[in-house]
């Protein structure tokens, strides 16, 4: 994703290369900026549909693995389910990315929004979320530990 002149994107094309292996010209300068906004947005929410899915199915009894192989290959199936449904899954939230990265990412688009006016009412609840995920202290751990704030003992929660 990258922003900026068609002369100073091409520039900078070599660099990108060996950063990854597929490079955007979204447009003017800024414009990469905005994209990564919008992904990080559907990564954020994603994990939270996840995380509401396997806690939803753990808790009425259905085996959450199963679940999550049973939408494999359908309309639900994404990166993010594969993933992070693992991660949620076997409780191994060593951080790829951490959940305090995916908690700014999250303002920041929310701020960007503000900016221009529109309401984005998803990812503000999803923005609580991962405040209430740091706030019981799982911050350092990978954004897919975002089930913790929502598979919550009730005990916690008082």
């Amino acid at each position: 994703m990258a922003g900026g002149s068609a002369a100073a994107v091409d520039r900078a094309r070599p660099v990108f290369d060996v950063l990854g292996s597929r490079v955007t010209h979204v447009c003017p300068t800024g414009t990469g900026q905005i994209a990564k906004a919008a992904n990080q947005m559907i990564v954020g929410l994603s994990i939270g549909a996840v995380a509401e899915a396997l806690t939803l199915a753990r808790r009425a009894g259905a085996d959450p693995a199963k679940v999550r192989e049973a939408l494999k290959g359908g309309f639900a199936d994404s990166r993010i389910l594969e993933v992070h449904g693992q991660r949620m899954i076997s409780g191994e939230l060593k951080p790829g990315a951490k959940a305090t990265t995916q908690r700014k990412d999250m303002a920041q688009a929310l701020a960007l929004a503000g900016d221009i006016g529109v309401d984005l009412p998803a990812t503000r609840l999803n923005l609580d979320l991962y405040e209430k995920l740091i706030a019981l202290g799982f911050g350092d751990l990978d954004h897919a530990a975002l089930i913790k704030a929502i598979d919550v003992p009730p005990a916690k929660l008082k």
